[in-house]
């Protein structure tokens, strides 16, 4: 069972307890370092400031995250001294107000851009994190603040401040610390930018405020690589920039800046880069954060000379070679340990490790690391662990005993191993800290219950629990002593009937049975189970109608999944407003009727899969008002009527659409071509959405699953990791459409898949199709096509698949480029085509020259393999499953894509 999503968000807490607590809900330091006790009152001007400042805001108990947070303001009265104030501190000889500490002080309001605030220009310091500012802007008057030397606006809540930093505040050059972290802790994982730094006004910045030792500016829509002069700021100490959308090549001057301790740069996925030697020279680096990126290379041996470091993680990313994992127990102050998923070969040198002196290590997170053999005897000497995550390895052997003696464990995952042998639950009740436990994915273990599992003094305080892939062919007993139960995972095993007592557990917020063998009907006790996330009861031989109160689950549920079974009846009607439901999987089963317009309601929907079913419905234009749906697979019903999309149906996210192998009978117009004009895109990052999905206690990471697309000759891998390749298609295959192929269809630039096969379309090919640079199929056969295949075909640098086949072609198959590759099976059936392809010599024709069609230009499409859609989905270990569907919908003689579901 994977876990990398909680390890992720573990991290993720980590990082914000480290670096967010150590600043956000601290007070500015004392600025005045005058020993006179002369001391002038407040000045009248400045004390009527901050009173009117203080009336533009109410105090609620819900606008600051810090538990110790408390209203400073309310001892701003009239009639006493500024500067006794909480939160304020004056100049003891000139009486100004030079600092203003009010951090989590429960302030609700906006921001004015007038605000009196802005008048005191003696202030040094100016501390407002942590508060509620209803969205508003950052106000260009900050720029006033000329003295400025500490500025704190992070926040953490779902209102925040957002929009445009203003450019102002690269006047500020006397700013020592800079704080603009914005940290919006919503369900939707990942955290959502919500704050815009242009380029240019970073580069005033730092071209401004040399003396800058502190910059954060986590979850900064920045959108640009990074300035070379950051270099230049040599008294640096803390630089973060997680999450600001960088591209670019890492600058590694940045690695010789002496008094850096602390680095962030994580979750900046175009971010590219090497680890240099000179790493080594950051002798007080205690924090190193890169997670998420696209570095690669090795890891360098200087990293080990870093004695400080308390903080390091390097998961998802690309660096590789060989590496004794004992290196790193040289970091004595090593607190957190995070390498999963790179290119690493991480092996052990057991009999090297002095046990004696090894660092307090807290989380090791080791997944899918190449670790081969038995598990490192070391770890049982790690006594301060917490988390310990060595999922999917080659790890072999029984689970040692020293693990049950690791009593401060909290989460244990050896999910997709090798491991072996019997699980005694006398074992496990020695671990009564647990919280998560991952057995599942591969691992041969047998489960020792005893006579009476309620004896047992099991650690019923887990939350997780993953035993897929287990060979369980019941609910092991002791699960129903679990009572603080929120996830569930017993995919890939040989159940049959899930027990009653399970719709008891109230708590459950993911529950996971796919892939078993599972009959009758679905329970209408799982009614009870109303704080559900996610639900995946796919693949299995359930019958009988859907519940109906699946569709009143509004508040939590996210995903939805019964693909795979012999389900019968309407999809329920009713969906709540303000539902949260993201990803729809129904195919295949037997269900019928309409669509439930009630659908628009899900307003966060992503993906909906309703394909191989009897579903009878003209197109469901409706759905194009939902403004995140990205993936719509209606493939084998019986849909029919026009294709349309009214102006306020436009899908504007749409990625991939099936509608293949119905009754559509329409003419192919630019205006249906307009309905999938989100596929046009300037920029590779308009492509990319959320590659976590919170379903409860649990972060589904979908973003390092292997998805393949097959047809009859080709398969199309596009393995995850850091980048899960995205695929944009459309399949309109096997209908009753016809006309001529619209020339805009070739502006849709990022297609990847484009299917018009079997239908009765006429006209020529047109040939700005040779403009969709990443066109990997192109399947037209089986039309009424005619004319020559056009030569700028032959630009289509990565097409693997291509079929003309039984059309009324005529003409010499272009001999140069891609299509040469192919073979007679992709032209037959045109009996005025000619070619090698086809031992049918072109006598009489003369090569085409290649010709620009009207409009053409050169392609600035960036290749497919740098374009990042993190299409889908989901799996988690044995996992919740909404595959996607493409195709399936050819008929015997063209090309069949499969749905891949994991």
């Amino acid at each position: 069972m994977t876990m990398m999503g909680l390890l992720h968000s573990v991290a993720l807490s980590t990082q914000f307890l480290l670096l967010f607590s150590s600043s956000l809900f601290t007070n500015c330091l004392t600025l005045n370092d005058s020993t006179s006790t002369h001391h002038h009152g407040c000045h009248p001007h400045e004390n009527n400031a901050l009173l009117s400042f203080k009336q533009s805001f109410i105090i609620s108990k819900s606008a600051s995250y810090n538990t110790f947070s408390y209203p400073k303001t309310v001892s701003w009265i009239s009639t006493t001294d500024c500067c006794s104030w909480d939160g304020i501190e004056c100049d003891e000889l000139t009486g100004h107000v030079i600092s203003i500490d009010l951090s989590s002080s429960l302030l609700y309001g906006s921001m004015d851009a007038n605000s009196t605030l802005f008048s005191l220009v003696h202030l040094q310091c100016l501390d407002l994190s942590d508060n509620d500012f209803n969205h508003s802007q950052i106000p260009a008057r900050i720029g006033h603040l000329s003295q400025l030397r500490h500025l704190n606006l992070s926040q953490v809540g779902e209102t925040t401040l957002s929009g445009e930093v203003p450019t102002q505040i690269s006047h500020l050059s006397n700013l020592l610390s800079l704080d603009l972290r914005s940290y919006i802790e919503q369900l939707d994982f990942p955290l959502i930018n919500r704050l815009q730094l242009k380029e240019s006004t970073l580069r005033s910045l730092i071209h401004n405020s040399t003396r800058l030792e502190h910059l954060r500016l986590n979850f900064v829509t920045i959108s640009s690589s990074l300035p070379h002069t950051l270099t230049n700021l040599t008294s640096l100490q803390k630089l973060s920039f997680c999450q600001c959308e960088l591209h670019g090549e890492f600058p590694i001057g940045i690695f010789s800046l002496a008094n850096l301790t602390s680095l962030n740069f994580a979750r900046n996925q175009y971010l590219q880069g090497t680890l240099p030697a000179s790493i080594g020279n950051l002798t007080n680096l205690a924090y190193l954060a890169l997670g998420y990126n696209s570095f690669h290379g090795e890891i360098p041996q200087s990293l080990f000379r870093l004695e400080n470091l308390e903080f390091l993680s390097l998961s998802y990313n690309f660096f590789e070679g060989q590496l004794a994992l004992d290196m790193f127990l040289k970091l004595k102050m090593l607190n957190v340990l995070g390498l999963s998923l790179n290119k690493l070969s991480l092996f052990s040198q057991n009999r090297t490790v002095n046990v004696t002196i090894l660092p307090p290590i807290q989380l090791l997170e080791l997944s899918r690391c190449n670790l081969n053999g038995e598990i490192p005897t070391w770890i049982m000497n790690l006594t301060t662990l917490n988390l310990l995550n060595l999922h999917h390895n080659n790890l072999q052997g029984e689970i040692p005993y020293f693990f049950f003696k690791l009593e401060n464990l909290t989460l244990l995952n050896l999910a997709g191993n090798m491991l072996e042998g019997q699980i005694e639950l006398d074992m496990l009740s020695k671990l009564q800290k647990l919280t998560y436990l991952g057995l599942g994915g591969g691992n041969k273990f047998y489960f020792l219950e005893g006579k009476n599992t309620s004896n047992v003094t099991f650690p019923s305080q887990i939350q997780y629990l993953d035993l897929s892939s287990s060979n369980l062919v019941h609910f092991p007993n002791f699960i129903q002593h679990l009572q603080e139960l929120t996830d569930l995972f017993v995919s890939h095993n040989r159940i049959k009937t899930i027990p009653s007592w399970i719709w008891n557990k109230t708590t459950l917020q993911t529950l996971d049975i796919s892939n078993n063998l599972l009959m009758g009907e679905i329970s209408p006790l799982i009614c009870n189970l109303q704080s559900l996330g996610g639900l995946d009861l796919s693949s299995n031989n359930l019958v009988g109608m859907i519940p109906s109160c699946l569709g009143r689950f509004g508040r939590f549920l996210r995903i939805l999944n019964l693909a795979g079974n012999k389900l019968t009846g309407n999809i329920p009607q009713i969906y709540v407003k303000e539902n949260v439901l993201r990803f729809i999987d129904f195919s295949p089963n037997k269900l019928y009727g309409q669509l439930p317009r009630a659908l628009v309601n899900c307003r966060m929907l992503e993906f909906l899969d309703v394909s191989h079913n009897h579903f009878n419905d003209s197109f469901p234009f409706w759905l194009g008002s939902l403004p995140k749906l990205k993936v719509v697979s209606l493939c084998d019903n019986q849909f029919h009527g026009a294709i349309m999309c009214p102006l306020k149906y436009t899908f504007p996210q749409l990625r991939n659409i099936d509608l293949s192998q119905n009754g559509f009978e329409t003419k192919l117009t630019s205006e249906i071509i307009m309905c999938f004009k989100s596929m046009i895109v300037s920029n590779k990052r308009q492509l990319d959405f959320k590659d976590m999905i919170y379903t409860g206690n649990t972060f589904i990471d979908i973003n390092f699953f292997p998805f393949s697309m097959s047809n009859k000759g080709v398969v199309m891998d596009y393995l995850g990791g850091q980048y899960l390749r995205h695929m944009v298609a459309i399949d309109l295959s096997c209908n009753k459409i016809y006309g001529e192929i619209p020339d805009i269809m070739g502006s849709l630039n990022s297609l990847v898949v484009l299917n018009l096969s079997n239908n009765m379309l006429t006209g020529s090919i047109p040939s700005s199709l040779g403009k969709l640079s990443n066109l990997e199929v192109l399947d037209l056969s089986l039309n009424s096509l005619s004319g020559n295949i056009p030569q700028q075909l032959t630009e289509l640098t990565f097409l693997s698949f291509f079929n003309v086949s039984f059309n009324n072609l005529s003409g010499p198959i272009p001999e140069n480029g891609q299509l040469s590759t192919f073979d007679n099976n992709s032209f037959e059936g045109n009996k005025d085509l000619c070619g090698i392809q086809l031992l049918k010599k072109c006598e009489n024709h003369p090569k085409l020259p290649l010709q620009k069609s009207d409009g053409d230009q050169d392609s600035g499409s960036e290749s497919f393999f740098e374009l990042y859609w993190m299409v889908i989905l989901i799996g988690y270990g044995g996992g919740l499953v909404a595959g996607l569907a493409l195709g399936n919908a050819f008929s015997v003689d063209v090309y069949r894509l499969l749905k891949k579901i994991f």
